[in-house]
C-alpha cells in the first residue's frame, strides 16, 4: 500500500517498486482514502507519507499497525525517533530517500532484509 499526497513521488516510487517484482495499492492520497483501501484488502506492507492532504497519516497508521501490517514511513516532515517509538518495528526513510533505500526497507520490513 502506498499513501502519497504528492503524485509525481507516489508515481516515482509506485514505478520503481513495481519494476522491482511488486505489486502496487495505490497511491491513495488522503487518509479517508486508504482507510478505506485497507477495509476493502489488507495490505502486505505499507509505505506512508505522514502530511497528507487531509491531515497527518496516523489515524491509516494506527490500523495498519492494529492489523500487524509493516510500515515504512516515508516522510521529511516528522520525527524519525517518535515514529519508532509510537509504532515499534516501523522503518524511517527520511525524504529524499534513494528508491533503492526506500525498496531496501521495505524487504527489511517484509522480512527479507536489508
Amino acid at each position: 500500500m502506498l499513501v502519497e499526497d504528492e503524485m509525481i513521488i507516489a508515481f516515482d516510487i509506485a514505478d520503481q517498486l513495481i519494476s522491482s517484482g511488486f505489486d502496487i495499492n495505490g497511491p491513495h492520497p488522503s487518509n479517508v482514502k486508504a482507510l478505506s483501501a485497507i477495509e476493502v484488502a489488507r495490505p502486505d506492507v505499507a509505505i506512508l507519507d505522514v502530511q497528507l492532504a487531509d491531515g497527518d497519516v496516523y489515524p491509516v497508521a494506527t490500523r495498519l499497525y492494529e492489523m500487524n501490517v509493516p510500515i515504512v514511513f516515508h516522510s521529511g516532515h516528522a520525527d524519525p525517533g517518535q515514529l519508532k517509538l509510537q509504532f515499534p518495528g516501523a522503518v524511517v526513510c527520511t525524504k529524499p530517500c534513494s528508491a533503492g533505500r526506500l525498496e531496501s526497507a521495505v524487504r527489511s520490513v517484509m522480512g527479507g532484509g536489508d
